[in-house]
């Protein structure tokens, strides 16, 4: 009975062992979370992503592929309305507080910290980060719970990018540099859609050649997404996008009143909403402003895309810049042709002239006479139609962008020395 409480008294009078243990403990979890293997019996793959419904528009036959392997499949993202639809999918979902919006220094160190607890915990051995700050923001939590692999994807070069102004400029300079300290690490690979990002990013944040990798665009379903004929009466052009100057919302209102002004015959619809996270978004009473003025249609978000295809004749998209716009090539899928602008990702869906019409970034007047030269020939839109169809199929399609996925998951984990327990069972190719 006396052991007990002489054992307590002791660690009262000499309050520095305790201390010291402390320490020793703290130091033992620090070297666990740096040098712990796996003890997961599988594979498992994470995606760090910032909103739950772009997974789903984006990542999600990506991550059925995984499922399919046998892969364990955790979505890191923050939760709206989807979280039930994502863990109906088989998928381990797990709710994050990053936000797009935030700049707020607490908050988001708040939000480093979080992920160094879901990497320590769930022990990924790859991570697929999609976007800016789930790019910078997971590169630094795995500096301290390192997976095996880190695919880094960008699909685009965004707002901080592309916007000239001074403050802007600032903010680039500060992200160029983080994005060189993040995507170096030997572990770290950078996924792009087009050639003109890679080479910005091998040029401008140093990023070693061997280490980059262009995929060009999430994937259409081409099963769904299929060519239907035109429909009966007045043209129709559409927009499907988020409702962002960057898209060129703007310039597609200008070339909608000239057209009006010229007498040319055509409906001209918005679908889509805006993105108040997103510097560059519209507010709602500009877009209903437009609407009441009668030269374009707003109309929201559509849940049924393919519908929208359906009752539409032109496809348009005048973006300042992109990854690859899956908009456009869900279009090009259902035979639509596009008009769009000479811009990275843009010019990546379009051979101009082939099966759509390439004009300059905030050319109005210009985008206004393709629109207008496709409204007034049915034999040119179906010829580009059956173009565009044929191009997303033999370069665009979900099969093909998954499996280059999954490809570079397989050469990535080999060059870690832990390669993908699927891949390793597969027979070489004869």
């Amino acid at each position: 009975m006396a052991g007990a409480p002489g054992h307590r008294a002791t660690a009262t009078l000499i309050p520095e062992n305790n201390a010291s243990k402390s320490k020793d403990r703290m130091g033992a979890m620090v070297m666990k979370i740096f040098i712990r293997r796996r003890k997961n019996s599988g594979f498992k793959v994470m995606f760090l992503i910032t909103e739950d419904w772009y997974f789903l528009s984006h990542r999600e036959p990506l991550a059925q592929a995984c499922r399919d392997l046998g892969w364990e499949v955790v979505i890191a993202t923050r939760v709206h309305r989807h979280g039930e639809t994502i863990r109906g999918m088989g998928f381990s979902l797990i709710p994050i507080q990053m936000d797009r919006r935030s700049r707020n220094p607490f908050k988001e160190l708040r939000t480093i910290f979080e992920l160094v607890r879901i990497l320590a915990r769930e022990r990924p051995n790859i991570v697929h980060q999609v976007g800016l700050k789930p790019v910078i923001y997971g590169s630094i939590a795995a500096m301290f719970c390192p997976p095996d692999v880190v695919v880094n994807a960008l699909a685009g070069l965004g707002y901080v990018f592309t916007a000239s102004h001074l403050r802007v400029r600032m903010v680039r300079a500060v992200m160029r540099r983080m994005l060189q300290l993040c995507l170096r690490p030997k572990n770290h690979w950078l996924l792009v859609q087009n050639d003109d990002d890679a080479a910005a990013f091998m040029v401008g944040c140093k990023i070693a050649p061997d280490h980059v990798t262009v995929i060009r665009g999430s994937g259409v379903n081409v099963g769904r997404y299929v060519p239907v004929p035109e429909p009966e009466g007045e043209v129709v052009v559409a927009v499907v996008s988020r409702m962002l100057k960057d898209k060129g919302i703007r310039e597609v209102v200008l070339a909608a009143r000239e057209l009006k002004r010229r007498r040319t015959k055509v409906r001209v619809l918005l679908v889509g909403r805006p993105d108040p996270a997103n510097p560059s978004s519209i507010g709602e009473d500009t877009l209903r402003q437009w609407h009441r003025e009668g030269c374009v249609e707003w109309l929201g978000h559509q849940n049924d895309i393919a519908a929208v295809w359906s009752k539409a004749h032109i496809a348009v998209l005048p973006s300042y810049r992109e990854g690859l716009p899956k908009s456009l090539l869900e279009a090009a899928a259902c035979g639509r042709p596009i008009v769009t602008t000479d811009v990275p990702g843009c010019r990546d869906v379009v051979v101009d002239g082939v099966n759509g019409f390439l004009v300059p970034t905030e050319s109005w007047i210009e985008l206004a006479d393709a629109i207008e030269v496709l409204a007034g020939s049915r034999e040119l839109r179906q010829r580009m139609g059956a173009a565009g169809r044929a191009r997303v199929e033999a370069k665009f399609s979900q099969d093909i962008v998954v499996r280059q996925t999954l490809d570079l998951y397989r050469s990535a984990s080999e060059r870690a020395g832990r390669p993908c327990p699927r891949f390793a069972a597969e027979p070489p190719p004869s």
